[in-house]
């Protein structure tokens, strides 16, 4: 049977994701991995309920530390992924509107995805660092300069009374451990957070979006902790539960790693970038204008290591400064927001900074956590994992790990240039699904006032 243009992104989307180690259907982040929502009631693709998805699931895919090489290739020719990858390419670009260019963007992304998996199982050659970084953000790879945010992170600390003159990095962890988020408090305190961002939210804004998504739940999260995770904390957007007349609950969970270390400050930062007006309320907003036909089939399985997820993720690092109406740290209300706002910005440059030290400096391990620990304060738990899991890793090191600063970089420029009026219903898919690029032909330049 031949594939129809959505059938074929179902079937690249999650084989894909199948391929390395990921399962869209798994309520938690530590089985999700490249698809991060199925909320359509369309059946599964092929890719994802065939016997050997299964298989290469069960073991992880190309992500598992000893790679089981008969179940993938059993898999591999089960299902014809290539053929997928292919359709997208040719048809997707003669979509009308912004949905082909960012068919285009989203093929070129999963091309290389693909590739990165030939080049795991030896079938390909090794795929350049700078094509993985372009096809994911749009931009060529650049290491992080940490030195503004640093400089004004000093005089803050001093102004604190926490003195920079010995170490920048001990007085940023002394500031942090006076302030650190009790674990057992943390799901009373997220719930405190998110009522504060909501009210901010809907002040600055919601006024500045279409009347047809007044309504739409921001912030339906269950807060749930975890142990021992590689990552800080995983938005899982589910999507799939209904009211008894079928209409979406916009539904979701954050699985927060009770190992984080993190000050309150930072933690009002972080729940801003996963919940409201960031992740949570970014893909209910896309569910929404799919339910409403304005999102096509692609909005239903936004994907990871793509250049809209370099979008959703600026979305969400500028979530705390879209929720109080300001666009500079200087700009925020109190001292220890801005201090924490500034580790958690410099955090997300660490994030690139440890790619581009791994993959294109070749740095080892040990050394590129010391060097996040020196140059971005970063905790000692979130430098070892930045450096060691996340920058290892063949794809999110050389796909994902760049698209933080990337992102959070574009989408604050924007705010800067554009009226809240232009700028934030682009953001949030009222203009249509666009990506961390094509955005530009949506805003339409810089200075729309």
């Amino acid at each position: 049977m031949s594939l129809t243009l959505d059938r074929a992104l179902a079937e690249a989307i999650l084989g894909i994701d199948t391929l390395w180690g990921g399962d869209v259907m798994n309520p938690s982040g530590t089985g999700r991995f490249i698809a991060d929502s199925w909320f359509s009631d369309d059946p599964l693709p092929t890719s994802y309920t065939d016997a050997t998805a299964a298989a290469v699931r069960a073991a992880g895919g190309l992500s598992a530390g000893e790679v089981d090489r008969p179940a993938i290739e059993a898999y591999l020719g089960a299902v014809n992924l290539r053929e997928a990858l292919d359709l997208i390419a040719s048809e997707g670009s003669g979509e009308p509107g912004v949905r082909g260019p960012f068919l285009t963007g989203l093929a070129t992304c999963l091309d290389v995805m693909w590739d990165l998996a030939m080049e795991a199982l030896d079938k390909g050659e090794p795929v350049p660092y700078s094509r993985s970084v372009e096809a994911s953000t749009g931009q060529a790879p650049t290491p992080s300069e940490p030195s503004a945010k640093v400089a004004a992170l000093i005089a803050l600390l001093d102004e604190a009374g926490y003195s920079t003159e010995g170490s920048v990095l001990d007085a940023a962890d002394a500031w942090r451990r006076d302030r650190m988020t009790p674990a057992a408090s943390i799901g009373s305190l997220a719930r405190a957070l998110i009522a504060e961002l909501q009210a901010g939210t809907a002040a600055h804004v919601m006024p500045y979006l279409p009347e047809e998504m007044q309504g739409v739940p921001r912030a339906n999260v269950e807060f749930l902790p975890i142990k021992d995770a590689w990552f800080s904390g995983s938005m899982n957007y589910l999507g799939r539960a209904r009211t008894p007349d079928g209409k979406p609950l916009y539904d979701a969970s954050y699985e927060i790693n009770a190992s984080l270390e993190i000050s309150i400050p930072e933690f009002m930062h972080l729940v801003s970038h996963e919940v409201v007006p960031g992740h949570v309320m970014t893909f209910a907003y896309v569910q929404h204008l799919y339910v409403l036909g304005k999102v096509g089939f692609e909005g239903t399985m936004l994907t990871m290591n793509s250049r809209y997820s370099t979008l959703a993720e600026g979305i969400a690092n500028n979530a705390l400064f879209m929720a109080f109406g300001v666009n500079e740290v200087s700009e925020l209300p109190d001292r220890d927001l801005q201090i924490g706002t500034l580790l958690s910005l410099l955090q997300d440059d660490a994030k690139n900074q440890a790619s581009f030290l791994t993959w294109n400096e070749g740095m080892a391990q040990p050394e590129v956590a010391a060097t996040l620990r020196r140059d971005f304060l970063v905790s000692e738990e979130r430098a070892g994992k930045l450096s060691g899991p996340w920058a290892n890793h063949p794809i999110l090191g050389r796909m994902y790990l760049p698209s933080y600063r990337a992102g959070t970089d574009a989408v604050a420029e924007w705010r800067r240039r554009n009226d809240p009026a232009v700028i934030l219903p682009a953001l949030y898919g009222c203009k249509g699904l666009v990506d961390v690029v094509t955005i530009e032909g949506v805003v339409g330049g810089p200075d729309q006032h």
